[in-house]
């Protein structure tokens, strides 16, 4: 049975509804107008600005979970490293059971204000699902098909390379699509520290009590995540058909 092609995703639609939005403000003007009759929406930097610089701030975030997470992953997988791994994983969940707000206010005094801190905050709150997914994906993979790749004579490098990271890589990419998102509304929090993106709208909304600009800034952030949500599910691999 030859595979089917793969569909395009429903999140597509919503990558040209984004960029629609962001270079044409007056259409999201027209539709929350009347949730601030009077209160004029005016946008500066504009709205294509804010959302380049959201969307910076959640790539370099997620590059960094990725730098630290996957070799934090594949070291505590390795044999006989289970305390290390147990240790591990519970300081990254730490990262989710303290308050953002917390964890930037506390990076503030430190590094200031601006993106040093919200990335730190990102990078924190985003690591838990990249190792969580990173370990469950490497220790699912069979034992007996590592016992015959070593039967073959490959390396343990090469074990991880040709093995484990392709059989792992479906949950891993889940965690990272989990981490995307997480981060993408984590990030509007970093408006209030200078770090501007899409929360500048709903942190001058909420100071103006412009419902208007809340709704603006939440719109655009929940178009961003799905979109790039939709975008990281065609870099997923492909489901097997079944054979015959």
């Amino acid at each position: 049975m030859t595979a089917r092609p793969r569909s395009l995703p429903w999140g597509a639609l919503l990558w040209p509804t984004l960029l629609a939005l962001c270079l044409l403000p007056g259409v999201l003007h027209r539709l929350v107008q009347p949730l601030s009759p009077g209160a004029p929406l005016t946008f500066d930097p504009p709205l294509w600005q804010l959302t380049l610089t959201h969307l910076g701030l959640v790539l370099l975030a997620t590059g960094a979970v990725l730098l630290l997470g996957l070799p934090l992953a594949v070291a505590v997988t390795r044999p006989g490293r289970e305390a290390p791994r147990a240790l591990i994983e519970t300081l990254v969940g730490l990262g989710q059971t303290v308050p953002t707000l917390a964890i930037l206010a506390l990076a503030v005094p430190a590094l200031g204000f601006g993106w040093a801190p919200t990335l730190l905050g990102l990078i924190v709150y985003g690591l838990v699902p990249v190792v969580s997914n990173g370990v469950a994906g490497l220790l699912a993979v069979d034992r007996d098909l590592l016992g015959a790749a070593r039967g073959m004579g490959m390396t343990p490098g090469q074990q991880l390379r040709r093995v484990e990271w392709p059989l792992a890589l479906p949950v891993l990419l889940a965690g990272v699509r989990t981490s995307v998102v997480y981060n993408v509304g984590t990030a509007t929090v970093g408006a209030a520290l200078g770090a501007g993106g899409l929360g500048s709208p709903i942190i001058n909304g909420l100071s103006q009590q412009n419902s208007g600009l809340v709704l603006v800034g939440a719109v655009l952030a929940a178009l961003l995540a799905l979109s790039l949500d939709a975008l990281l599910g065609l870099v997923a691999p492909r489901e097997q058909p079944p054979s015959g």
